[in-house]
């Protein structure tokens, strides 16, 4: 069973224009709707794909209540904890001329102490269970952290993980990846500009050595079109990296392709799978299948095709892997 939370949820809003002009007006077919939050989004995508999976995430106002709704239809199974400020939301604009995505993003409302610690109770909850495909065994934590929350809110629900004997998984970025590091989480899911900021290392590999040494077991960094790294510490003490990349980019939407890469390890670690190399090959499949779905949340079914065409080296041992 795999446990999501998303602590800064939000109503996204996606319209796809021919061409996305800087200060121009632009008319687009009625735009579509869905609750996410990148949570939301790994659970959708384990959710499809058979994978036991339950959802936590707040929900608060009048978009609130229209992203409990779409919620509700979507069939993924969630524990919504109700909070008084209005549920954020989250603008889409697809350039397909270029396949390029222009995202706007609300920042949210912070909830309070109360609304925060019922938040925590319902995560500590889902991992007790019971579930009727078996214990909870993977905990991930995604997106951005409320505005004004306590600074030990994200280290606190690792901890709940940890406790729990589950593997955590963290995406966050800013001076969170760090926290997270710190805290103890199994897996983080940075992009390379996230682990840039965040580390202040220009290096990818510099930037996730540190997350290491803070603490993570394995770094999976997106690259975007060039691939997707696995990072992780060696039994001698030096680095394990490999790399994952299609041959040519893929056009299309991107937004939701870092969740999927997140719902991939989660379904594997869930398995019990914990190989590297593994969920390395999935998670860059599952990204690019995200690209080439109009709303982040799932994947094409061409999936399998494009891990197959696959090529997986070793940063170590410039070699292909098969």
């Amino acid at each position: 069973m795999i446990v999501t939370v998303t602590p800064n949820p939000a109503l996204d809003l996606t319209w796809h224009v021919a061409s996305l002009a800087v200060g121009g007006t632009h008319r687009a077919d009625a735009g579509q709707v869905r609750a996410g939050g990148k949570g939301l989004n790994v659970a959708r995508v384990a959710h499809a794909q058979g994978a036991p999976v339950v959802a936590v995430t707040t929900t608060g106002g009048a978009t609130g209540a229209e992203f409990a709704s779409e919620l509700a239809s979507s069939g993924v199974p969630h524990v919504l904890v109700p909070v008084a400020g209005a549920t954020r939301r989250s603008v889409a604009l697809v350039d397909e001329s270029l396949g390029d995505t222009t995202v706007v993003n609300e920042r949210g409302i912070a909830p309070s102490d109360p609304e925060w610690q019922a938040l925590r109770d319902a995560v500590a909850a889902a991992l007790a269970g019971p579930h009727p495909a078996g214990p909870a065994r993977v905990l991930v934590i995604s997106g951005s952290l409320p505005p004004g929350i306590p600074d030990d809110a994200l280290p606190g629900l690792i901890r709940l993980g940890r406790d729990a004997g589950v593997t955590v998984i963290a995406d966050t970025s800013g001076p969170a990846l760090l926290a997270a590091a710190d805290a103890g989480a199994s897996v983080l899911k940075p992009n390379e500009h996230e682990l840039r900021d965040a580390t202040g290392l220009d290096d990818p590999i510099d930037g996730a050595r540190e997350l290491i040494r803070r603490g993570a077991r394995l770094v999976l960094l997106s690259l975007g079109a060039d691939g997707m790294l696995a990072v992780s510490a060696t039994a001698s003490g030096g680095l394990s990296v490999l790399h994952a990349r299609l041959g040519e980019p893929l056009a299309g939407n991107p937004t939701g392709a870092g969740d999927a890469g997140v719902a991939a390890c989660a379904v594997l670690m869930d398995a019990g799978v914990h190989d590297p190399a593994q969920i390395l090959r999935r998670a860059t499949a599952w990204s690019a299948a995200a690209v080439l779905m109009p709303l982040a949340g799932s994947i094409h079914p061409s999936w399998t095709d494009l891990e197959a065409a696959l090529t997986l080296t070793d940063r170590n041992n410039p070699k292909e892997i098969r």
